[in-house]
Formats: structure tokens, C-alpha cells, sequence
């Protein structure tokens, strides 16, 4: 079997569907899935990928939660996993984190999602997908995240770079969802939105990487990103493993480091 792009065109996709080693996992709303989804895709709500525990509830379910998600989705090792979404991309690259996470990484992300493939004109189905259960194993490799205690030993290291995916208006403190606003000094921010193209159906803005670059996110750096629980982050850290960089995600985010009562905060 030819290996898939880490960004896959929904015209490439349509074109793969009939592939054995092919699992379509769509995390859009219950709603949009059932008016109409790519044949063959299963449905995964995104609350599945989330710990849900207060104060910060975008940490990571624990092994035997996840164990249960992979294995209720069907999940075997042999399997070319491609998500999507209806949003742009923030639970499909949340989930496609979470596949790092348990070292499973062969995967592809539908470029602009359900946007794109209903753009293209390309087939729908309304017909729900009942999934095959598997037995299969996994193990959480921390690799992919980094906690709060891990940032605040890098803050000072002149490669290291926090990539701030909420709202200006977050970032700045303005707006504020913990104890403390602000964000983390050093702090870059990058709305998650502003990587996707409105007149492309969401893709992934072609000059991605140019842009980044000039807010000073680039290859350079060891990355971290984060949101307010690591859902529009899960698409920034999506982004910046597509452009080759060195990026973990926070899954705490400032749900959690807004709550803390040790971290340092900048406005």
C-alpha cells in the first residue's frame, strides 16, 4: 500500500476509500455527522479524548479509558487512520495527538475536513458506522506533551518557545477563564483560526509557514502549544508537525496554569 500524507486532499482521500487498511474516524458534531458523513466514517465524540476533570479538562484520559476508545473505534496496529472535523481541525488534530501519544503514527489529517470534502462536491452518506471491536494493546508514551513543571524549568532557555493558540484577547487577560488572565511569559500568540483559509474551506493556510515566521514560530525553536484545554491546540500542533517542527502540546493548558498557584503569568 502507497503511505498516505500527513495532509491529505479530499480528492486524494475519495480516491483511497476502498483501501482495507483505511479507518475514518469524523469527530464533527453528532448532528452534522448524521446529516451526512464520509462513507465508511465512524463517529467519536471529542469528549472521548478529554480526562473532563475540572480544573483542567483537556488533560488525557487515563491508559484504560483511551484503551477502551481505541478499541470500541476498532484501532489495530495495521491501520492508516484519517480524522476529520467540522470545525477546521481542532478535534481531528486533538485526536491525531492522542494516536502520537499511544504510538500509533500512521495517520493523515482531511485537509479542511467536512468543509472541504462537501466543497468538493465529493459523496455523503447518512447511513451510520458500526465499528468492529479490537483487542488491541497501547501504551501512553509522554513524548508528545509537556506538563506544567516542565515549561516553567524552560521558560529561560532561548530555544524553547510557548505557542499561545487562544484569543488576543485571552492572551492578553482580557478576557479571562482561570483564577489568573494573562498568558505565559515569552508567550507567542497565534489564534488557531488564523491558519485556516476561509476561502479554501478551512485548509491549512498555504503560507503557513511564512506566516509563522513572522511572529517568530519556526523550526528553530522546541515548541509547545496550548489553549484553553488543548482542543484548538490539538489543530496548532497539528500545523506545526506538518512543517516539520519540534512541537509537544500542554494538555493541562491554561485551564490549568491559570489555576495554579505557582506559575507565573504575564499580561
Amino acid at each position: 500500500m502507497n503511505e498516505l500524507p500527513l495532509i491529505i486532499e479530499p480528492e486524494e482521500l475519495a480516491a483511497q476509500l476502498e483501501r482495507e487498511d483505511l479507518l475514518l474516524v469524523d469527530l464533527s458534531s453528532a448532528q452534522n455527522y448524521a446529516a451526512g458523513h464520509i462513507p465508511g466514517a465512524l463517529h467519536l465524540p471529542f469528549q472521548a479524548l478529554m480526562a473532563g476533570t475540572p480544573p483542567a479538562p483537556g488533560k488525557l484520559p487515563d491508559k484504560e479509558r483511551l484503551m477502551e476508545v481505541f478499541r470500541a473505534l476498532g484501532l489495530h496496529p495495521k491501520h492508516h487512520v484519517v480524522a476529520c472535523d467540522d470545525e477546521g481541525g481542532g478535534w481531528a488534530g486533538r485526536f491525531l495527538w492522542t494516536l502520537e501519544v499511544i504510538g500509533h503514527r500512521n495517520y493523515s489529517y482531511l485537509n479542511g475536513g467536512m468543509h472541504a470534502w462537501r466543497g468538493a462536491g465529493l459523496p455523503l452518506s447518512n447511513e451510520p458506522v458500526q465499528s468492529e471491536p479490537s483487542d488491541i494493546d497501547i501504551d501512553v508514551d509522554t513524548t508528545p506533551l509537556m506538563e506544567a513543571e516542565e515549561i516553567k524549568r524552560h521558560l529561560n532557555d532561548e530555544d524553547f518557545l510557548v505557542w499561545d493558540a487562544r484569543s488576543p484577547e485571552e492572551y492578553r487577560g482580557e478576557r479571562v477563564q482561570a483564577l489568573k488572565g494573562g498568558h505565559i511569559p515569552g508567550a507567542v500568540n497565534c489564534e488557531w483560526t488564523w491558519l485556516m483559509d476561509p476561502q479554501r474551506d478551512l485548509r491549512i493556510r498555504t503560507d503557513a509557514r511564512e506566516f509563522l515566521a513572522e511572529l517568530g514560530i519556526d523550526g528553530s525553536h522546541k515548541i509547545v502549544t496550548h489553549c484553553q484545554s488543548h482542543h484548538r491546540s490539538g489543530f496548532t500542533w497539528l500545523v506545526g508537525k506538518s512543517l516539520g517542527f519540534d512541537i509537544r502540546a500542554y494538555p493541562g493548558s491554561w485551564s490549568e496554569w491559570g489555576n495554579l498557584p505557582d506559575t507565573p503569568v504575564e499580561q
